[in-house]
């Protein structure tokens, strides 16, 4: 009877502990819909501190720390501007941060001179007139462990589905909401001076490596020579402008649900934005990217495919 009892216990505990895994899962989002749509931005122009991170995304987590810890109260944002199933781990590019201040508001010179104290770089991002954009909860760690598997494929499905051009991804923690955001407009301008520095590092060796290929008599419009200066990252140059708080892995090397095609890969511009049924109100003031203008490389997400591919879809 005693050991009855005693696997009663033990089975009324186990199904105790699984009801409360199954609740704390969906009170951080598991069972959120996700929601992606074109439109205004979730944020205006902003100021912000920054350090430039070039490696595999799950060892940003020690940057959302740092930042959270000079000044909690703010905002983290991080930049991603490489497609982490396109490119080597070491070579994804991001930048991570706080918010220190939005729209006409300046941020104060003390608070300035904190995170330069500890290395954070100051820049201003704009207000694109639209973006895609997305959100998901943001109530505990595993808020962020579901986003990033779950918000990242129905931006790359939403995206190549309506043939745009639209990176690189922002991720903006607000509150109890992760803002999940891609320019349709003004790309350039949220490229920090460190990714263009890299572009132009990057460049620099193709064309050093063409040059070598000149000198062998090897004709450098073959197809091998084409193929390397697709591949390698780099960008023309264009105007300068998370994952989470304190999370030790990003989770974006894990399985690859990404789309298969880089923006350079692609051979196309993309779709204007002006052609989608966007939300909101308001003039199409902005225009995308002139495609002699937009970075090149291989870094890039999703965009509109190419000839031969749009003929196999």
């Amino acid at each position: 009877m005693s050991d009855l009892l005693l696997l009663g216990l033990i089975g009324g505990l186990t199904l105790l502990l699984l009801l409360t895994l199954l609740a704390f899962a969906g009170y951080s989002g598991l069972l959120a819909g996700v929601t992606v749509s074109a439109g205004s931005p979730p944020i205006r122009n902003v100021t912000v501190a920054y350090k430039f991170h070039m490696g595999p995304y799950g060892e940003t987590g020690r940057l959302f720390t740092e930042s959270c810890s000079i000044s909690p109260k703010l905002r983290s944002i991080a930049v991603y501007y490489d497609n982490p199933h396109m490119v080597p781990p070491d070579k994804c590019r991001c930048a991570v941060g706080s918010i220190l201040s939005e729209g006409e508001e300046s941020p104060s010179p003390e608070l300035i001179d904190l995170y330069q104290k500890f290395g954070f770089k100051v820049f201003s991002f704009p207000a694109p007139s639209h973006v895609v954009t997305a959100t998901f909860p943001y109530t505990t760690i595993l808020s962020i462990w579901l986003a990033t598997r779950r918000v990242h494929p129905a931006l790359d499905t939403y995206i190549k589905a309506r043939k745009l051009c639209a990176y690189p991804r922002l991720e903006i923690y607000q509150e109890d909401q992760i803002h999940f955001m891609c320019p349709l407009a003004r790309q350039g301008d949220f490229y920090v001076p460190e990714v263009k520095e890299t572009e132009r590092k990057w460049r620099g060796l193709a064309e050093a490596s063409d040059t070598q290929v000149d000198g062998t008599g090897a004709d450098t419009m073959s197809d091998t020579s084409s193929v390397s200066l697709e591949v390698s990252p780099g960008s023309r140059e264009t105007s300068v402008a998370t994952l989470s708080p304190g999370a030790s892995s990003r989770g974006w090397d894990d399985g690859d649900t990404r789309s298969e095609h880089s923006y350079s890969e692609s051979g196309a511009s993309g779709s204007s934005f002006e052609e989608l049924d966007l939300e909101g109100e308001g003039p199409l003031g902005e225009s995308r990217l002139d495609p002699e203008t937009e970075p090149l490389g291989t870094t890039k997400w999703p965009c509109e495919p190419s000839a031969p591919e749009k003929g196999k879809e």
